[in-house]
């Protein structure tokens, strides 16, 4: 109960955690078809589900996930529960224990061991029995006879995304017993087949892109997280925020941007927006209230690095070579793919562990280090999206301060034929900016699960106006033209215009409305508000334009006319009627019906 009965948001070393009964608000998480991958960015995923009706799915509660649903009968022994990054898989998990722990829920559970795959990934080396982890992890096991049915007994394996073991489920090694000796992935994967106590209940957590890890035969449901609905985003302000109107203003301003409102499904961006607006609309401070989504971020770094001032640490760490720093490693490691570090990592970006602490002491919110029961260290940023826009700030930086092209350098490094070494990140060819953004377009659109929009959408971001102004205090050297960042929205117009792909166009829609470009959409909205969008000969951007409208709009999608887009539709030929619904698949696929 000590243990967990305390939510840390965002930082794990601050005083004044919050007490996770008082806050916690109860997520939207339903039975899922499969264990399916998504290849789209996460980010995408959540725009995706906010379209849902909250009808559509059987909604189960956190502490009913190893209970069937009503005309279900069959056994329930490993769930896998996926969800996008910081969509509150870790939290549900420490709910859950919390409660069995406070003898309210899941009684009939006489002992629970939570292993986190990060601190596992500690261990990937050793050879070691089941009973050996266990007193590793847990010393108090040592009195215990685990392997006999006396027990009912839960394994959570919380982050099946960071595992950094060779999971191998094709292997033939057997194990069956549980002072037999074996690697760690040996151990887990039996574990999980259901050779090594095959009485015992197994919880997995996952991103959706590692959710295949785990073959489908061996998982008896799949749950998905979908983050807060509508009503409970809501509920979370009120929670989180004593004043009540200025909860309500909070509220207010985020309904108002529909790519912000639409974010706050992901309770990590809730508590990124409340520090943030809690601050700014409280005080009468000057300048913007973030509109955009790097805006916001932006915001949260600065309240960071003004937490980091009031901390009197060494002067010499400046915010400069502190975000240089972090966002090397933020942009090495999303390349890669990985959100959690370990001290070999670190190294490679050229940061030694002693400055790791200093990091991780002065901004908390940002990047944390976390001892485990190993006592291993792990270093990790709070939330993807905080890695995501620290790498753009880090590209965008590197450009205006030192004439750095890093973004061909994520080619070379992606690249295996063209592997570079990454200390050599002072590319010596010196591109304009646009030429820049341009690289980093084409780099997104090449991305086969999409990792790099959100990427991308900060980095374009920081070139608009309002943030060279956020940005003085990060000493820029150079300032940006506007003729650079119009080059930059005519080059992705261009591309909205070619390519094939109304999925891909939707985030450079995202992207123009990072840059302060919204023609295309306002046109559209004008031939939606007039009705006059049926007699009107749409342009491949148009249609896109469409698309974005209808997907980012607050009305549910629940039954679709094509009549209303083209006239006449049943008139047209094969070919024409071919077209109009391969450009409108995204709407249609969202839609409860379509006629």
């Amino acid at each position: 109960m000590r243990k967990f009965e305390r939510l840390y948001e965002g930082t794990v070393t601050q005083g004044n955690p919050t007490l996770l009964n008082e806050i916690y608000t109860e997520l939207y998480i339903t039975e899922s078809e499969s264990g399916e991958i998504s290849n789209e960015h996460e980010v995408r995923q959540i725009e995706t589900q906010s379209r849902r009706a909250a009808t559509e799915d059987t909604a189960i509660k956190c502490n009913d996930i190893f209970r069937p649903l009503p005309g279900q009968d069959k056994a329930i022994r490993t769930v896998l529960t996926k969800g996008v990054a910081g969509i509150g898989k870790t939290v549900s998990v420490q709910k859950f224990i919390l409660d069995w722990a406070e003898g309210k829920e899941n009684q009939d559970v006489q002992l629970i061991f939570p292993l986190p795959f990060r601190e596992i990934n500690l261990m990937k080396d050793k050879k070691l029995s089941l009973t050996d982890l266990l007193h590793v992890f847990f010393p108090e096991t040592k009195e215990m006879e685990i392997s006999s049915d006396e027990y009912e007994v839960l394994f959570i394996f919380d982050g099946l995304d960071e595992c950094r073991l060779s999971l191998d489920f094709q292997s033939n090694v057997r194990l069956c017993d549980v002072i037999e000796s074996a690697s760690v992935d040996v151990l887990l994967m039996n574990l999980i087949v259901g050779n090594l106590l095959p009485s015992a209940l197994i919880w997995i957590t996952s991103r959706p892109a590692a959710a295949d890890l785990v073959p489908s035969e061996c998982v008896h449901r799949v749950t998905e997280v979908r983050g807060f609905s509508e009503p409970q985003k809501q509920e979370y302000f009120r929670k989180r925020i004593s004043d009540q109107s200025l909860a309500n203003r909070i509220i207010s301003h985020l309904k108002s941007s529909r790519s912000l409102y639409i974010m706050c499904h992901i309770p990590v961006f809730c508590w990124i927006s409340a520090t943030v607006l809690e601050k700014m609309l409280s005080q009468a401070e000057s300048g913007e209230i973030p509109k955009t989504l790097t805006q916001m971020y932006t915001h949260f770094l600065i309240l960071q690095t003004n937490i980091k001032r009031e901390k009197d640490y060494e002067k010499k760490v400046t915010d400069e070579d502190m975000i240089l720093k972090l966002g090397k490693l933020a942009l090495q490691q999303l390349v890669k793919g990985n959100l959690i570090f370990y001290e070999e990592d670190l190294r490679e970006c050229g940061i030694d562990v002693t400055e790791a602490l200093v990091y991780s002491g002065l901004c908390t919110q940002i990047f944390r280090e976390e001892l485990g029961y190993y006592q291993g260290k792990v270093f990790c940023f709070v939330h993807l999206s905080i890695q995501e826009h620290l790498a753009a700030l880090y590209a965008h930086l590197s450009w205006t301060n030192h004439n750095r092209n890093v973004i061909d350098q994520i080619t070379k490094q992606s690249s295996p034929s063209k592997e570079k070494d990454w200390s050599q990140l002072n590319s010596s060819e010196s591109v304009s900016l646009s030429e820049l953004h341009q690289r980093a377009v084409n780099e997104a659109l090449q991305s086969k699960n999409g990792h790099l929009d959100l990427f991308l959408r900060f980095l374009l971001g920081l070139s608009v106006k309002s943030h060279q102004i956020l940005l003085q205090q990060m000493k820029l050297k150079r300032s940006i033209s506007d003729s650079s960042v119009l080059k930059t929205v005519e080059f992705i117009k261009e591309k909205i215009r070619t390519i094939d792909s109304p999925e891909k166009s939707i985030n450079l829609f995202h992207c123009l409305n990072e840059l302060g470009d919204r023609s295309l959409v306002e046109e559209i909205q004008q031939y939606l508000k007039s009705g006059t969008i049926r007699e009107t000969k749409l342009s491949l951007s148009q249609w896109s334009a469409v698309v974005f409208e209808l997907l980012t709009s607050e009305e549910e999608l629940n039954e679709f006319h094509l009549n209303k887009f083209v006239k006449l539709f049943s008139l047209l030929d094969l070919a024409e009627k071919h077209d109009v619904f391969r450009k409108m698949l995204p709407v249609i696929k969202e839609s409860r019906s379509v006629q």
